[in-house]
């Protein structure tokens, strides 16, 4: 493979999940909006119910982790049936835990709510929201699943399609649900629980009807081999893992956060929502590392897969570099954006421009992870999340924001602390990976 046409397969893969991946963080802001307009109770019911959902998400994305690489080895070494057979395991695995959430939603819901700190005007809506969209977890494990196998078949362009449509599909039914129409008044917090849940009903039967269309069409227990299942969850349980230490790891470090001041919260928060349009190229790019690795892994090329990881890599450090240059420039203006108060912009800035040096760190670390992953490696990433969320920036910010007197300068330096160490560690584990494959 040229190095053109390589850099060309990267690209081809990376864009719509970038594009993808940004979509949906534009609509996630403008769903907040609507849900604002209900007022702050709703804001709040609905941030509390999305935390515990959040946590769903992260099982699922896991097995997506474990299909992506089973999926695309077995293409590459050209075994079809095999590649069907880990689709279908992914799908019912990721269908068994929609079911478990689901019913841990039902049975379980007010108990965790509460003990998410829900006061009791909180927690009727919390619960309105939680036991609909909870309940049918089995729907976003089935568009997770199913976009999943799509992917790893090389096909990045259909699952972005479909979550267009299904995304500007939920805000559509959200206004409508949420406030109605003419002398209908709208369900309220309901009717953004019913937009939810009905966006993905359509778009689990978009995808499951693209999956039938492909050669990764399977039907009920199609090539149900149970002895298998073990390497799907072997791959899973580590990468699911690493989702939930970094869950938790937030959990504490945004406490830690927290204590510095509300208004160094407030700005560290504000910060971060203005750099999630940022590392959505890595996110991309790490996808595209992934399938294109596994492929390499199963024909047995590990010089094609260091090259996916390089080129890929540098792509990123390149992009992620340049909008760097742009957060620290721009740093004031997007502030502004968020915040007309002196004090809360001034933080913000300060954030923004380390931020701007972490680029290219967090564009290495995200891409390696994505390589070590199709390599069938999930858990290198796990031990650097612990390490990097747990050891790095929770003593960082103790250190540095508290002890050091630095506020949130701290915190921003322990972030870019973190993705160096992380980064360098990452490329480690995959030279030394690729080495011992090669031999």
């Amino acid at each position: 493979m040229k190095q053109e046409s390589l850099g060309k397969s990267i690209i081809r893969l990376a864009l719509p999940a970038t594009v993808e991946n940004i979509f949906q963080t534009l609509v996630g802001f403008v769903d907040t909006l609507l849900i604002a307009q209900l007022g702050l109770v709703a804001v709040t019911a609905v941030g509390l119910a999305n935390a515990i959902l959040n946590v769903y998400l992260a099982v699922f994305l896991a097995i997506g982790v474990g299909g992506t690489a089973l999926i695309a080895r077995s293409l590459g070494a050209g075994q079809l049936e095999k590649a069907r057979r880990y689709a279908s395991q992914a799908q019912e695995v990721s269908i068994a835990a929609g079911i478990l959430f689901g019913l841990v939603s039902i049975l379980f819901g007010h108990w965790l709510l509460r003990a998410m700190g829900a006061e009791a005007a909180v927690l009727e809506e919390a619960q309105v929201f939680f036991y609909w969209v909870g309940g049918l977890a089995i729907l976003h494990a089935s568009m997770t699943s199913l976009g999943t196998i799509l992917r790893a078949a090389g096909d990045t362009v259909t699952p972005m399609k479909i979550g267009l449509l299904t995304n500007i599909v939920n805000l559509g039914l959200d206004y409508l649900l949420i406030f109605g129409l003419g002398s209908w008044s709208g369900l309220g917090i309901l009717g953004t629980a019913f937009g939810t849940i009905l966006a993905r009903l359509l778009g689990a039967y978009l995808l499951f009807r693209e999956v039938q269309k492909t050669d990764m069409a399977f039907g009920p227990g199609a090539g149900l081999v149970w002895a298998d299942y073990r390497e799907l969850l072997t791959l899973t349980i580590p990468a699911a893992l690493e989702r939930l230490v970094m869950r938790l790891g937030q959990v504490v470090y945004f406490s830690l956060i927290l204590a510095l001041g509300t208004a160094v919260y407030a700005s560290h928060m504000i910060a971060g929502n203005i750099e999630s349009f940022t590392y959505m190229p890595a996110y991309g790019l790490a996808t595209a590392a992934t399938i294109l690795i596994g492929q390499a892994w199963g024909k047995g090329d590990m010089r094609t897969a260091r090259r996916v990881a390089f080129v890929s890599s540098a792509y990123g450090v390149t992009i992620m570099s340049l909008l760097g240059i742009v957060l620290f420039i721009g740093a004031p203006s997007f502030a502004l954006l968020f915040t007309k108060d002196p004090e809360a912009v001034r933080q913000v800035v300060i954030a923004l421009r380390i931020d701007a040096f972490n680029q290219p760190g967090l564009a290495v670390s995200l891409i390696m992870a994505g390589a070590l992953q199709g390599l069938g490696d999930t858990k290198s990433p796990l031990y650097s999340t612990a390490v990097g969320m747990w050891g790095l920036r929770v003593i960082g910010v103790i250190v540095l924001g508290q002890v050091l007197g630095l506020g949130i300068a701290g915190v921003w330096l322990s972030i870019l602390i973190d993705l160096l160490l992380r980064a360098i560690f990452l490329s480690w584990r995959f030279i030394r990976k690729t080495r011992k494959l090669a031999d």
